[in-house]
């Protein structure tokens, strides 16, 4: 399979995912706005090693700080040829970090994080509440401080979404988000 086509079926799992899952579960209360006004840019990474990565991910820092949030709100980096261990991944988070502490972005951006062997720390691996952040592919996932800031300021009891959501995640099961997430 040539690349363009191999990004455009791994676009559309993302989309798929983005669609039925963050916004079709509401695991995200703010992901709708930006999708439906097209602010959502979604990137295929090439990256096949972590140098490369490192490098894509500073460009996309850098892309997103100075795109108006009118034209791009939020970035979703897709991984599908490096991090596929999810602790190799959750390592890499450091560095992400580390490239934006070096980009001065600090409280500009921020990075989370998405996988699809993702384990919140004090969890069995097969607990439905994992789903919450569980994509089809690694995912870095580009977010406006300003942004975030507003969402979480307008939205009535912010700090109850991450409950609420490994409740859904619990009611659905892991063959529920299984279903949710097939291509038929």
């Amino acid at each position: 399979m040539n690349a363009p086509l191999e990004h455009e079926a791994i676009e559309a799992d993302i989309r798929r995912w983005l669609e039925r899952a963050v916004i079709g579960q509401n695991l995200c209360p703010f992901a709708k706005a930006v999708y439906v006004r097209d602010q959502v840019r979604i990137k295929v990474s090439d990256a096949g090693n972590i140098d490369d990565l490192r490098e894509e991910l500073g460009e996309e820092m850098l892309l997103l700080r100075d795109t108006p949030a009118e034209e791009i709100d939020t970035t979703l980096i897709v991984l599908p040829s490096v991090l596929g261990d999810f602790f190799d991944y959750n390592d890499f988070l450091d560095d992400a970090d580390a490239l934006l502490a070096a980009l001065e972005l600090e409280g500009v951006l921020q990075v989370a994080s998405f996988h699809p062997e993702y384990q919140f720390a004090g969890t069995e691996f097969d607990d439905a509440g994992n789903n919450t952040n569980r994509a089809p592919y690694p995912v870095l996932h580009l977010l406006r401080e300003e942004s975030l800031d507003r969402a979480v300021a307008a939205y009535p009891e912010p700090d109850t979404i991450i409950e609420r959501n490994i409740k859904t995640m619990d009611a659905l099961g892991n063959d529920g988000y299984r279903k949710l997430l097939s291509a038929d």
